[in-house]
């Protein structure tokens, strides 16, 4: 099944206490090439997201954008530092015997004591974060692989619908071919038999001249070609594999026998056929633009 390069999927969970939002959306491009807007505590994902999303796209100018919200907020531990405490301590009552004052010392003033107590926030499981990310992204992946294919089987059957119409031009020619030439050699005669009056024409040599003609005008190897390149067309179609280039390859083939075609058949019907089927390949040229 073919794929277009353009293509938008969404994942979205809540894990491990966070709400996890990835887009991933694409544009054609000759190559694979990703970038990524994340929060700062996710920027160590980058290359593995990079790395997971390169396995299943092989073209693609590819943008992921990642939103996290934390639900839950991390743990804390606190802890009393009890020296500085305890010196805070015993310097004030020390102050108190000098100065005579009264001991009102509580909790709540020993809380304000500058370092009096020290909050850690539990670290960061960057391996799970990377899981919960994962799961999400992948999520995503598969949305994004979903969209991209139902376009690529549009963009299929539209090139199919187009090599149908290649097919029938082709035949078309083969079968106006002997008609040019037998024109050929009927305007011939008629002119050798205006220029002598019906004296003297050489009948083998109008036959000679027509073969001439023919062999000049015959387009059998091209339109034989035309066949192939549309067998091949056709068979590509069906893989899975990424095929775009290929298919770059065998427009330029068809386009180049078509005019060939044109150059060597000088025949009013057969130039309309060549130009209309330039027309459909060009088509076919843009939609493989965006073939993965």
């Amino acid at each position: 099944m073919i794929k277009s390069m353009t293509g938008f999927g969404r994942g979205h969970q809540v894990l491990g206490g966070r709400d996890i939002t990835v887009e991933i959306r694409s544009v054609n491009h000759r190559y694979y090439e990703f970038s990524s807007r994340l929060p700062r505590v996710y920027s160590f994902a980058e290359d593995k997201l990079k790395t997971l999303l390169q396995g299943k796209i092989s073209r693609g100018k590819v943008e992921v954008s990642v939103l996290v919200q934390n639900i839950t907020a991390l743990s804390e531990k606190i802890t009393a530092n009890k020296e500085v405490i305890s010196e805070y301590v015993s310097a004030l009552r020390e102050i108190k015997d000098e100065l005579s004052l009264s001991d009102d010392l509580s909790l709540s003033a020993i809380m304000r004591i500058p370092d009096a107590f020290t909050v850690v926030k539990e670290e960061a499981d960057e391996e799970q974060m990377w899981l919960d990310l994962k799961a999400v992204a992948e999520e995503a992946l598969d949305n994004f692989i979903k969209m991209r294919e139902t376009e690529g089987e549009r963009m299929r059957a539209d090139i199919a619908e187009r090599l149908n119409t290649i097919e029938k031009n082709v035949e078309f020619i083969e079968s106006r071919s002997p008609i040019i030439v037998e024109s050929y050699r009927k305007r011939l005669y008629d002119k050798m038999c205006e220029v002598l009056d019906g004296k003297g024409i050489d009948e083998n040599r109008i036959l000679l001249e027509a073969g001439i003609f023919s062999e000049k005008t015959a387009v059998d190897e091209e339109t034989v070609r035309l066949r192939s390149h549309i067998a091949q067309f056709r068979e590509m179609l069906q893989s899975a594999e990424p095929i775009g280039r290929k298919l770059d390859f065998l427009v330029q083939e068809m386009n180049r026998e078509t005019n060939t075609i044109g150059s060597k058949v000088q025949d009013v019907e057969v130039t309309k056929i060549v130009v209309d089927q330039k027309s459909e390949i060009e088509k076919i040229r843009e939609q493989i633009q965006n073939i993965e």
